[in-house]
C-alpha cells in the first residue's frame, strides 16, 4: 500500500490529453464545418428564444415561458462545455487540457444537465396546473414562485455536479494520462484512476439514476393527469389546442432522456449505439429545443412576428 501512494504521489497527472472523436483524416474538415454549423445555429437559436421571451411582455409575465427562457440559456452553456472542444479537436490546436480544466468541464456538465433535468420537470407541472387546475393556476404557479423553484433546479443541479466532480477526482491518477473521449466525463476519466473505480462506479449509477428517474417519473405522473384531463374537453379544437401546448415540452423530454437511458444506465455496454446516442444528445438536443419550440408553440411563432414589426417593443414600452 505504501508502494503505491508513492508512486501516486510522485506520478501524479497535473494535464490530460482529450482524443476527440474517432474519424477517416479525409473527413477531417468537413467534420470540422458541420460542427462549427451546429454550434453557431444552437447559440443562435437559443439566444433567440431568449430574446424573445424577453422583449414580448405576453411571453416574460408567464411562467411556462420564463421556464423556456432558463431552458435556452442551460443549453447555450451546456453546448458551449463541449462543442468548442470538438472543434478544436479537427484543428492542429493542442488537444491538452489542465487537471483543473477536466474537473471544471467535469463538473459543469453534470452541473447543467442535471439542472436541465429538474427544469424539464418544472415545465411538466406547470402543464399539469395549467390544465388540470386551470382557475387556480394563476395562484399556484405565480412569478415569485416561479422563481423559487427555478433557483432550487440551480442549487440541486449544483450540489449534484459537485459530488460528481468530488467522487471522480479524489481517486489518485498516475498513469496514461489520455481520455478516450471527446471531453472529460465519469466514464471515460474513470478507466485512468490509480485505483478501484467500483464504489465510484455504483455510486454514479445510483446517483445519475435516481436522478433522473425520479424526474422522469414525475415528469410522466404529470401527463398522466394531463391526458386524463385533456380527453375531459368536450370540443375537439379545445383538445388540440390543449395537447398543442404539451408536444413541445413532450418532445424535447423524449429527445433528452431517452439517450440517457443508454449512456449511463448502461455503464458496461461496449456496443456502438452507445456512443452514437451519446454523440445525438450531446451535440443536437440543444439545436433541437429552440427549433421544436419555435415550430410547435403558436405563443412563439405570434411573438416572433410581433417582434419583426415592432408591435412587442411598442407593447413593452408602454
Amino acid at each position: 500500500m505504501e508502494k503505491n501512494i508513492n508512486v501516486s504521489l510522485d506520478t501524479v497527472l497535473t494535464e490530460f490529453i482529450l482524443l476527440g472523436l474517432a474519424h477517416p483524416a479525409n473527413l477531417k474538415i468537413l467534420l470540422f464545418l458541420v460542427f462549427l454549423i451546429i454550434y453557431i445555429l444552437t447559440q443562435l437559436g437559443n439566444l433567440l428564444i431568449l430574446l424573445t421571451v424577453w422583449a414580448d411582455p405576453k411571453l416574460h409575465a408567464r411562467p411556462m415561458y420564463i421556464l423556456l427562457g432558463v431552458l435556452s440559456f442551460l443549453d447555450m452553456w451546456l453546448s458551449s462545455v463541449i462543442v468548442p472542444r470538438i472543434i478544436l479537436s479537427f484543428t492542429p490546436a493542442s488537444k491538452v487540457i489542465p487537471f483543473g480544466g477536466c474537473v471544471a468541464q467535469l463538473y459543469a456538465f453534470h452541473f447543467l444537465g442535471s439542472t436541465q433535468c429538474f427544469l424539464y420537470t418544472l415545465m411538466a407541472y406547470d402543464r399539469y396546473l395549467a390544465i388540470c387546475q386551470p382557475l387556480r393556476y394563476p395562484v399556484l404557479m405565480n412569478g415569485k414562485l416561479c422563481t423559487t423553484l427555478v433557483a432550487g433546479a440551480w442549487i440541486a443541479g449544483s450540489i449534484h455536479g459537485s459530488i460528481q466532480a468530488t467522487l471522480t477526482f479524489r481517486l489518485p491518477y498516475c498513469g496514461p494520462n489520455e481520455v478516450d473521449y471527446f471531453f472529460c466525463d465519469i466514464p471515460a476519466v474513470l478507466r485512468l484512476a490509480c485505483a478501484d473505480t467500483t464504489i465510484n462506479e455504483l455510486v454514479t449509477f445510483v446517483d445519475i439514476g435516481v436522478v433522473a428517474a425520479s424526474c422522469f417519473m414525475l415528469i410522466l405522473l404529470s401527463y398522466a393527469n394531463i391526458v386524463h384531463a385533456i380527453l375531459k374537453i368536450r370540443t375537439a379544437d379545445g383538445r388540440r389546442r390543449a395537447f398543442s401546448t404539451c408536444g413541445s415540452h413532450l418532445t424535447v423530454v423524449t429527445v433528452y432522456y431517452v439517450p440517457c437511458i443508454f449512456i449511463y444506465l448502461r455503464p458496461g455496454s461496449k456496443s456502438p449505439w452507445t456512443g452514437q446516442w451519446l454523440y445525438f444528445t450531446r451535440f443536437v438536443t440543444p439545436l433541437l429545443n429552440p427549433l421544436i419550440y419555435t415550430l410547435r408553440n403558436q405563443d412563439v411563432k405570434s411573438a416572433l412576428k410581433r417582434i419583426t414589426t415592432g408591435r412587442a417593443v411598442c407593447e413593452r414600452k408602454q
